[in-house]
């Protein structure tokens, strides 16, 4: 499109002020300079955005009305295609289909089956075999040592010879669980024969090591001595935050750990330790001359405090039960006394009309309600000096504790420790009853102190164990030996 240009004058003043026209739109066929304006094209696609309402807007809404109507008419209708269906699988096809298939367990997948050799499989006549295998067992808890060896493919026969070999070097019963196995086995003279032992090494003990080898056709075992240290480990370091932590962290094992624990507690309170104090522990540790450790239980556990005394304490047996005594000697200190049985009290200590009798008496005792049978407990470490019938007390026990004391446990419908038994702390003697002068069952319980009755409610003591004479110079010999000193 062009624009013409026209200048005309404008009114006043003599001055010319230029003014553009557009040129009006030439007529639909009058002729222009130059060639003729082609006609326009006659076409069914028209922008149905533009001029809506023309003559050619409506041109193009039929057209793309027509081309709809088309390709709807050719369309596929939306019917399913019926097509011939498999017959449903058999009980055995459909058994066979899923053992071969992948799927969840949880959809009814299937393991362990294999597909079945077709006609184009060819049976081998002579099957290839290794010659030998070489085989790592383990141990297990509780497990027998030829069972393992028949299930690696071992004989039961041999298995059992190899297991009394073995056995007769060491003590099969004390291998610990997990301990490796290491065998061969050589080539089986047939298809349905076992296969042979030809090697087998294993750690009976850190200090011995066997092998069961087969020379010319026979089984031969060979016992290796290994050298052990078996020096004592000293540990010591700081408590810190905590001294169970403390003391795993510096490698004492944990049962180590929880034994120094309750040594230390039977001469201190273990919440009053302070992160300053040094603890010093002993324990048993061997090793071997291949490099291989063993730490054992605990022997010394000292305790050095910068606001307190020092503390060395040995375990020793005194009276036939081993405890922890400190560097004097003195040994576990236990306070206070076992309630013989966890009935309330229903006759007191002093003076009282006799149920029975029917006159007043000195009531040289306490009387316990319990039901009959009810364990009773022994108020605290003695000797029993009596376990049988005393007249009106009936079945009777007495047991004598340190510092001149003694008590007495009556009408009891059972006994069950023995005259001279020591008795610990807590320790069932006999069941409450009510034999001798009772009206029903329960337990009559007296206490002495040289002879002379007490009431058992009013006695709190304190025993320790102490050493002496030829018990107290073993003892420090020991501790002596332990420290170095």
């Amino acid at each position: 499109m062009y624009q013409f240009r026209q200048i005309e004058p404008a009114s006043g003043g003599g001055a010319v002020a230029l003014r553009l026209h557009a040129p009006a739109a030439p007529p639909a066929r009058a002729p222009v300079f130059g060639r003729a304006a082609p006609a326009p094209k006659f076409s069914l696609v028209t922008d149905l955005g533009t001029g809506i309402g023309s003559a050619d807007w409506f041109r193009g809404l039929l057209t793309y009305t027509a081309l709809c109507y088309t390709a709807f008419s050719f369309a596929p209708g939306l019917e399913p295609l019926v097509g011939p269906s498999p017959p449903p699988l058999t009980q055995a096809q459909l058994h066979e289909a899923r053992a071969l298939s992948f799927a969840p367990l949880a959809y009814g997948a299937d393991t362990g089956r294999r597909m079945a050799p077709t006609a184009a499989v060819e049976v081998l006549r002579d099957i290839p075999e290794r010659p030998t295998i070489d085989l790592t067992l383990s141990l297990g808890r509780g497990d027998s040592f030829g069972r393992v060896l028949e299930r690696a493919g071992v004989g039961g026969a041999e298995a059992r010879l190899i297991e009394a070999m073995v056995g007769s070097e060491a003590d099969l019963t004390q291998v610990k669980p997990g301990t490796p196995l290491t065998l061969t086995l050589g080539r089986r003279p047939s298809a349905s024969a076992a296969r042979p032992l030809e090697s087998l090494a294993f750690r009976a003990r850190l200090d011995l090591k066997l092998s069961v080898e087969r020379v010319e056709g026979r089984l031969a075992l060979t016992s290796t001595p290994i050298a052990i240290d078996e020096s004592p480990l000293r540990i010591q370091s700081l408590v810190g935050s905590s001294l169970y932590h403390s003391a795993r962290a510096s490698g004492v094992p944990a049962k180590a750990v929880e034994t120094y624990l309750r040594a230390i507690a039977t001469q201190i309170d273990v919440g009053s330790l302070s992160p300053g104090d040094r603890f010093d522990i002993i324990i048993e540790h061997r090793r071997a001359a291949t490099g291989e450790t063993e730490a054992g239980k605990l022997l010394y556990a000292g305790l050095d405090r910068p606001s307190g005394r020092k503390l060395q304490m040995m375990q020793w047996e005194l009276d036939g039960r081993a405890q922890w005594f400190e560097a004097s000697g003195v040994g576990r200190q236990s306070g206070g006394l076992q309630r013989p049985v966890p009935g309330s009290v229903s006759s007191s200590f002093g003076m009282r009309r006799h149920p029975i009798l029917g006159y007043s008496r000195f009531h040289k005792g306490m009387d316990f309600r319990a039901g009959y049978g009810t364990p009773i407990l022994a108020a605290t470490d003695g000797q029993v000096t009596r376990a049988g019938w005393a007249g009106g007390y009936g079945k009777q026990v007495r047991i004598n504790h340190a510092g001149g004391l003694a008590t007495t446990y009556s009408h009891m419908s059972g006994i069950v420790a023995q005259p001279g038994q020591m008795v610990r702390q807590g320790q069932v003697i006999g069941y409450v009853g009510s034999t001798g002068l009772s009206t029903g069952p329960h337990l009559h319980y007296e206490m002495y102190h040289r002879g002379v009755p007490v009431d058992p409610m009013s006695v709190r003591f304190t025993q320790r164990s102490q050493l002496s004479g030829a018990d107290l110079a073993g003892f420090r010999a020991r501790l002596r030996s332990l420290l170095g000193t």
